[in-house]
């Protein structure tokens, strides 16, 4: 399963030592000014002035404020990628798949959490935005794999579709705002659950 998992990791573009301290600049003023003002209530003005870069340099490097989110989301992808692909169990290999789960949708969705409003303008920049980024497919693939070992003959390409549906920041936001955080992660565990048993 790692094997077909590794392939869909993001890597870190090589790049300048110059473009890469701008880079660093660039997404720290960002970090910075999204935690004092609200994701909303930066402009890219603003951050290109905190970061000491121009205008342009942001623009050509990020193209909009979804894809700074983006950027600054990448890092914390990669790190949950990693404890899927060689962690300790539940979480990482060893545990069984329905297990893994469980630890895949907690995991998740505590990331998903701590970063809502970065993931929400990433994943709704555009139309069908969150299924073109790369994590998408990860999480998707990883998903597929955990329920088509835990639940012969599903289908587990939808049924994957579906329950990340459930964590999407738009639903799982709306759900935190309606039930509170322990009882949205409490009814999308069971969903998980479910989709595990047939039930």
């Amino acid at each position: 399963m790692s094997e077909s998992l590794e392939l869909l990791v993001g890597r870190p573009v090589k790049e300048r030592a110059d473009a890469a301290r701008n880079r660093e600049k660039v997404l720290a003023a960002a970090a910075r000014l999204f935690a004092e003002n609200g994701v909303e209530a930066v402009s890219m003005d603003a951050v290109a002035a905190e970061a000491g870069v121009g205008k342009g340099t942001l623009f050509r490097r990020f193209g909009d404020k979804s894809g700074l989110a983006v950027a600054l989301l990448d890092s914390r992808e990669r790190d949950l990628q990693q404890r899927i692909l060689s962690g300790p169990p539940p979480l990482g290999p060893g545990a069984p798949a329905a297990e893994r789960l469980t630890a895949f949708v907690a995991a998740y969705l505590e990331y998903l959490f701590a970063h809502l409003d970065l993931v929400r303008m990433s994943e709704t920049a555009s139309p069908g935005a969150r299924y073109r980024i790369g994590a998408y497919r990860f999480w998707h693939r990883h998903v597929a794999l955990l329920l088509a070992e835990a639940r012969h003959r599903c289908d587990a390409d939808a049924l994957s579709h579906t329950l990340l549906a459930a964590m999407g920041a738009e639903a799982a936001g709306v759900l935190k705002d309606t039930c509170g955080q322990a009882r949205a992660v409490a009814a999308v565990t069971t969903l998980a659950t479910a989709l595990t048993t047939g039930l």
